[in-house]
């Protein structure tokens, strides 16, 4: 008979089992109820860690215009590239592309990414051109990332180059006025939160955390037109003379801007490789200089100030030179008697040494101090010199005779033109600017109108017939003006074949709207002169400019005499303008 079989069941087991099952899945599904209902800031917060990302926005340095809002420096948009060298290397990536488009060997890109493997972050290239930037990031390589940037450009080149200055890689003003007016010209950076993906593209903007701020504008006293002129007919005297620098300067008489300045040699700002610092200063605003004979005006203004001389005195040269103490003075002839008009037409030495032995040291000194000699203009430009006046109580004799005649004082060449200035404005001193004035800036009276007056008249001989200054003479215009050519200082004394040549003059005369000085350095070839040297130059640059600037001639008995004698020498020919 067979035998049944008995099934044995544990039925503790199985709900035991199913308990455990049952458990577990409630866990899950609390689990999940807590983090994506309850609690789902968690993942939330866990997931932008790992995708979401603050990042900086970079704001554009302002615009540099001049006066006519012509563009004098603009930053462009460019790309950086830089690299977390560990997730770089630790890719396996073959980084032989990436090398060729940053111009290195795959030797040295492993090097340098290895010799920084500890950092998380290590520039490849900076500011780079979209393009280039397109190429690499098309490599999708782990660890390489873009950085937007901006860099300045300097549209005129080494034509402005000596008065903007220019910025750094990180767009921060290091020379001129990008470094005077680099407050006013950076913006504030931006922030934005950002989504990005797993090579650490940018995918979507989230939102804005801080707007970025742009920096200002700003608006020059330069006319690039003038600044361009006075560019080409400097940098032709230097090189024809083979000079060693030049400097010019040329002021708005009634508001002080700087409507020109420029040296020479100059700079590319957009291509400093291989430049040395020497390079980089404004010559026309930190180097000084002995201005020779272009000091005499205002050795005559304290001369007419003293009430002690007027037009009609003489002076007696004869014989051409002045002992004082063991020095000599010397003119470059006989001139015999002068009068003060002269005196500046000849530049005699003897005659101003004589007329200043006559006044004392205290008169001249307060003359040369009130015009702004030793001190700065207030222009506000980097390195700005002062200058050197020494205090008139430790003046010797010789030292007040050759500060007569511009030695044993230090100028720059704005200082100079400020003081000159001062001869077009009917004496008043006004302050220097950099950037664009709209109306009539007021100023200090520093001499008396009648005597300006006075010596703009005997200037106006300097470049007529017979004057030092001929060659400085404009077709049309009435300008007064003086020649200085000062032996330089060295060592122990003065070089015998080292000058400085300037003329330092204004125009019209019958209304003065501008002044220019001009400072060749050490001429070589050709006449040392400064009538012949710096004349020329401030003939070119005056007359461009009073015609762009449409300056009304105030000479026009001049430019007649030259229509009748061009067309008696020619009948047939009609000439209208010289």
């Amino acid at each position: 008979m067979r035998q049944e079989q008995t099934i044995v069941t544990y039925p503790a087991r199985r709900w035991l089992i199913l308990t455990v099952f049952l458990a577990a899945t409630s866990c899950l599904l609390w689990r999940a109820f807590d983090l994506q209902i309850s609690n789902q800031d968690f993942l939330r917060d866990h997931g932008d860690a790992r995708s979401l990302r603050t990042v900086s926005i970079p704001a554009h340095r302002g615009l540099i215009t001049d006066r006519n809002g012509e563009p004098l420096a603009v930053s462009t948009p460019v790309e950086s590239i830089w690299a977390i060298p560990r997730e770089l290397l630790q890719s396996g990536r073959d980084l032989v592309a990436l090398a060729a488009a940053l111009e290195m060997s795959s030797s040295s890109l492993n090097d340098l990414l290895q010799s920084r493997m500890h950092r998380e972050f290590v520039y490849l290239k900076r500011q780079t051109q979209p393009k280039l930037a397109r190429e690499i990031e098309e490599l999708k390589l782990p660890g390489v990332y873009m950085q937007h940037e901006y860099k300045r450009f300097y549209p005129s080149g080494e034509i402005t180059s000596h008065l903007l200055g220019f910025t750094n890689v990180d767009d921060k003003g290091q020379e001129g006025l990008e470094l005077a007016f680099d407050d006013w010209l950076q913006g504030s950076l931006g922030s934005k939160r950002v989504l990005k993906d797993l090579l650490g593209r940018v995918v979507a903007d989230v939102e804005s955390i801080q707007q970025v701020s742009p920096g200002k504008p700003l608006s020059l006293s330069i006319d690039r037109r003038i600044q361009y002129l006075a560019y080409r007919e400097l940098k032709a005297a230097v090189t024809l003379h083979s000079a060693r620098a030049g400097m010019l300067v040329m002021l708005d008489v009634n508001t002080g801007e700087v409507m020109a300045m420029v040296n020479q040699p100059s700079y590319n700002p957009n291509n400093r490789s291989g430049l040395t610092s020497d390079r980089f200063r404004n010559r026309a605003i930190t180097d000084v200089f002995e201005p020779g004979s272009t000091l005499k005006p205002f050795t005559i203004a304290a001369a007419l100030q003293s009430h002690l001389y007027d037009d009609t005195s003489q002076i007696e040269t004869s014989p051409g030179y002045l002992k004082v103490n063991d020095h000599t003075i010397k003119d470059h002839k006989n001139y015999g008697s002068l009068n003060l008009t002269n005196i500046l037409k000849k530049s005699s030495n003897v005659g101003a040494s004589k007329i200043a032995l006559s006044l004392g040291p205290e008169l001249i000194w307060q003359i040369y101090s009130n015009i702004g000699f030793g001190q700065s203009t207030g222009s506000g430009f980097p390195g700005e010199s002062s200058g050197l006046l020494n205090d008139y109580n430790n003046w010797s004799e010789v030292e007040l005779a050759t500060m007569s005649f511009g030695h044993g004082i230090a100028v720059t060449a704005l200082q100079l033109a400020q003081a000159y200035s001062v001869l077009a404005t009917g004496g008043v001193l006004r302050p220097i600017s950099f950037q664009k004035v709209e109306e009539p800036v007021a100023g200090k009276q520093v001499l008396p109108l009648e005597v300006v007056k006075n010596i703009n008249r005997m200037l106006e001989t300097v470049v007529q017939e017979g004057g030092t200054g001929l060659k400085a003479a404009v077709n049309g215009y009435r300008v007064a003006g003086k020649t200085g050519t000062a032996h330089k200082a060295i060592a122990g004394g003065y070089a015998e074949d080292r000058y400085m040549s300037v003329f330092a003059g204004l125009a019209p005369v019958s209304n003065p709207q501008l002044v220019i000085v001009v400072a060749i350095d050490e001429p070589q070839e050709g006449e040392h002169y400064g009538g012949a040297v710096a004349g020329p130059v401030f003939s070119g640059v005056m007359q461009g400019a009073l015609r762009i600037l449409n300056i009304a001639p105030d000479d026009l008995p001049a430019i007649e005499s030259k229509i009748v004698v061009a067309n008696n020498e020619n009948p047939s020919a009609k000439v209208l303008w010289q």
